[in-house]
């Protein structure tokens, strides 16, 4: 599949970074050798990036089949891999809606390939802070019924956002969007370290030219989180929400960790 015009993959990408980190083929020499040199720095990387994904698994899974959530919006989806939002979300029901947002263009370009048979999919390629476009675009506005509970879901992409886009602000945005019954699923890499926050956000918005916010503390998480009626376990270490057997074990050293919860959105 050729390259979307414009793309340099010399560049590091988010999105391609992680789909490295879980063994993904979408991802090139600059990706990889950007995990390497902050798998140095915080060796807990890869096993971060794998508990992640699982939480993001249960998430869907436990919103769909406990809570009754036909509709999602994946903001920052990332690339296609194993077990995406609307697989897990159409084993449940078929008739499950998902849209994928990403703001890469090559998500969008293989996203797209890859969903263009499933007529309850789609990729929209914008900024994830642009929510008004988001919500009035195509796919939106095909797939998700304004009147039915939506899961919103940012997941491992808030520290992707500066403080001057001000993501609780953007969390409040898109709750306020969403019907009554909707939920949001919100996680970012925190640490209580000042010096693997300096590090990894200084060396991320330097590899990736400025897309890159910073690694927080749970307590920005916690101001992200302020739209919503938290369920059990409320805001903990993403491997530990609703833990199932068979999922990978725990990173073993904690330089960072994923946080975050889910919740109802209150009025």
């Amino acid at each position: 599949m050729s390259l979307p015009y414009g793309v340099d993959v010399t560049v590091p990408s988010v999105a391609r970074m992680y789909d490295s980190l879980l063994g993904g083929q979408d991802n090139y020499p600059a990706d990889r050798a950007a995990c390497e040199v902050l798998l140095q720095q915080v060796p807990s990387m890869r096993e971060l990036a794998l508990n992640n994904r699982q939480f993001l698994r249960r998430v869907v899974h436990v919103l769909a089949s406990q809570y009754g959530i036909r509709q999602f919006i994946d903001h920052g989806s990332g690339l296609p891999t194993l077990d995406n939002v609307h697989e897990i979300a159409q084993r449940v029901d078929p008739a499950s809606r998902v849209v994928y947002i990403d703001n890469d263009p090559i998500v969008s370009r293989i996203g797209g390939a890859l969903l263009a048979t499933n007529e309850n999919t789609a990729v929209l390629e914008a900024d994830m802070r642009d929510t008004d476009e988001i919500f009035s675009s195509e796919p939106v506005s095909r797939l998700i019924a304004r009147d039915e509970p939506v899961a919103a879901l940012f997941v491992s992409v808030l520290h992707c956002l500066r403080d001057s886009d001000r993501p609780a602000d953007l969390v409040a945005r898109v709750a306020d969007q969403l019907p009554d019954g909707s939920m949001m699923v919100v996680c970012q890499l925190v640490s209580s370290k000042p010096e693997v926050r300096d590090f990894v956000s200084q060396y991320m918005d330097q590899q990736t030219q400025g897309h890159w916010g910073r690694v927080r503390e749970r307590r920005d998480v916690a101001d992200f989180c302020a739209p919503l009626e938290l369920i059990d376990p409320g805001l903990v270490e993403v491997s530990t929400w609703r833990p199932v057997s068979e999922d990978v074990p725990a990173q073993l050293t904690w330089e960072w960790e994923e946080f975050g919860g889910v919740g109802f959105v209150s009025r």
